[in-house]
């Protein structure tokens, strides 16, 4: 994406702060690195970074304190909940990062799931329940660290299904109709191997799985253990998504297309994340090639398919309902399975016996089928 650099002349229109002028350019942060801060005639001056999180959080840290204090009032006392880190969480040395996290309860307290790194979505601000601070002299939490995690909101509400693993837009159909019978949900798309563990830990109702067994040739039933139950969900076609006319994939087989690209080196892909369930089809039909592109991960089926459409990437491997949405071109390589893992333990929960009746009732069937989905 394009990114657009304003002058001083237009930043200040008087002119840049002066006397003395500026204070301090960029902090050790992380978002929030570019903050100005300023007095210009005797006045304080702050000038915040343009990209929304780094704006929230560098307000946080800096103005808000000042403005309380000028206001006479003592410091701000934020909720804050202890939890475990279930995934590791990487960082860079040198400055203090903020993670978003996402709460969910299991047997032994809260695990905290970081729901994405960057400074330009303030939707994820939105799904979030707090964050914590990472220490400048830190380059990572490993799975299992205890963290203290600061609320956004001192009432915490847990939902009432949780639900980790795989994004589908099915799956979006599924919650919508849930939602409607006046059930809350709470989505972390972690990747399908993401959600198999936190079945195993207890940390979820449901698991969205497309998990390729190659000893069976068989989805997601391989991987049940006795503590784990599966709700069958639907069968959807994985494929290459290309942009329509484009002549390097009009017209070809799918195995054709992909071997062509590869040794393109103009011909750039975009990936998915490691541990979903795509990846391993990608990393199965590669065979140990990395075109251009591999290293460019995206996290769901929509991205990689906005990623083509915009002309970001060349191609990428999603499923047909998403390429159609998109107005893209298709060329299938091999049809999987989307099911749902429960904890047993949580197998009768209300809301899972919900989610049970919607995946079987007539109206949403009828909607997924319409969509391209195999039931």
């Amino acid at each position: 994406p394009h990114r657009f650099r304003i002058k001083a002349s237009e930043r200040y229109p008087t002119g840049p702060p002066a006397q003395p002028g500026i204070v301090a350019h960029g902090v050790a942060l992380k978002p929030g690195k570019p903050i100005c801060l300023a007095v210009n005639q005797g006045k304080p001056v702050v000038i915040l970074p343009g990209f929304p999180t780094s704006a929230i959080f560098t307000f946080h840290e800096f103005v808000a304190p000042v403005l309380r204090a000028l206001a006479g009032l003592p410091p701000a006392r934020t909720a804050h909940v202890p939890a475990t880190v279930p995934l590791r969480i990487n960082s860079q040395r040198g400055r203090k990062e903020f993670v978003l996290v996402s709460l969910v309860q299991r047997a032994d307290g809260l695990a905290a799931y970081p729901i994405g790194k960057g400074s330009g979505s303030v939707t994820t601000f939105s799904c979030a329940d707090g964050f914590i601070a990472i220490d400048q002299h830190d380059e990572l939490l490993e799975p299992g660290a205890q963290v203290d995690v600061h609320l956004l909101d001192r009432a915490l509400e847990p939902a009432d299904l949780v639900f980790i693993g795989s994004h589908c837009v099915g799956l979006d159909v599924l919650l919508s109709a849930l939602r409607q019978r006046g059930y809350t949900a709470k989505t972390l798309y972690v990747g399908s191997n993401g959600g198999l563990r936190a079945a195993r830990r207890g940390e979820c109702d449901l698991a969205g799985v497309h998990l390729l067994d190659p000893e069976t040739g068989e989805y997601n039933r391989p991987f049940l253990t006795e503590e784990l139950r599966l709700i069958p969900g639907y069968g959807r076609m994985q494929g290459v998504m290309f942009r329509k006319g484009d002549p390097r994939f009009d017209g070809r087989s799918a195995s054709e297309a992909i071997a062509a690209a590869v040794s393109d080196r103009d011909c750039w892909m975009v990936n998915r994340n490691a541990g979903s369930g795509t990846r391993i089809v990608i990393d199965k039909l590669l065979g140990g090639a990395r075109p251009a592109g591999y290293a460019i991960q995206a996290r769901s089926h929509n991205a990689v398919a906005a990623a083509v459409a915009q002309g970001r990437a060349d191609w990428g491997i999603g499923i047909e309902s998403v390429a159609r949405m998109a107005g893209l071109g298709f060329l299938p390589v091999q049809q999987e399975r989307y099911d749902f893992i429960v904890p047993a333990d949580r197998w009768e929960r209300e809301s899972v016996q919900a989610f049970r009746q919607v995946i079987q009732s007539d109206p949403v069937r009828s909607r997924l089928q319409g969509m391209g989905f195999l039931l």
